[in-house]
């Protein structure tokens, strides 16, 4: 597994990471192991907790698990989603299949079945704020246009035929890619590894991100004229 360091601002700010599973041993150990690896975590064990958390101070990652007493794990995630592009990485216990997929569809970034490995997700939770943290670099392009839609990368910011679209981060990140790549196929695992940054992980998470982007983005979302299904392959852009 790639080492991947906590992204750090010029301000020295600490990533802050909110731990919801209403499991105290599993939350324990989680934030003492984010703890050591140099993130502020706070830890709660109710949905109803972690959105009033999230409302008097935005942190900077969600980790959540779905099954949760008072206010269930996917409605918590709709709330958070309704309040900011905050990354969420969902646990799920096996055979939630079906709350796993309703869940990336509400905009979670990731999943992660338990019983997990917290270096795992230690990793995926690193490569998502890196990614999140990350400005283009020196003489790449900052604005990329394809039809009617435009991304600013420093504004972070996506444009349909003017109008501003409501992307997660993860969204923002797979449809720049695309649009960096123009009539190039690539595979779920192809943009598993450029996107998410790993090479590890259920191809079905890139399935629904690409679902949720053709949403956002094509005026017919199953006759879509941005992005292409090609078949047995990936997925192609045409500008």
């Amino acid at each position: 597994m790639p080492t991947v360091s906590v992204p750090s601002s010029s301000t020295g700010h600490v990533p802050r990471v909110l731990v919801v599973d209403d499991d105290a041993t599993v939350a324990e150990v989680l934030s003492r192991y984010l703890e050591r690896e140099g993130f502020a975590v706070e830890a709660v064990g109710d949905g109803g907790d972690a959105l009033e958390r999230a409302e008097m101070r935005l942190p900077d990652l969600v980790v959540l698990d779905l099954m949760l007493p008072t206010i269930g794990g996917l409605e918590v995630c709709r709330r958070l989603r309704a309040m900011a592009p905050i990354p969420i990485i969902m646990l799920t216990a096996l055979g939630e299949e079906g709350n796993r997929v309703a869940g990336l569809e509400l905009g979670a970034d990731d999943y992660l079945p338990k019983p997990f490995s917290p270096r795992e997700l230690t990793a995926r939770i690193k490569a998502v704020l890196r990614r999140a943290h990350t400005s283009p670099l020196e003489g790449q392009l900052t604005e990329l246009r394809a039809g009617g839609l435009e991304m600013d990368l420093l504004a972070h910011e996506a444009r349909l035929d003017g109008v501003l679209v409501s992307l997660t981060v993860r969204e923002f990140d797979l449809l720049a890619f695309f649009m960096r790549h123009p009539r190039r196929t690539f595979s779920r695992v192809e943009l598993l590894e450029h996107v998410w940054g790993y090479t590890y992980g259920d191809n079905s998470t890139v399935t629904v991100h690409v679902r949720r982007l053709r949403e956002k983005i094509e005026a017919d979302p199953s006759q879509p004229s941005y992005i292409h299904t090609v078949w047995g392959v990936g997925y192609r852009f045409e500008p």
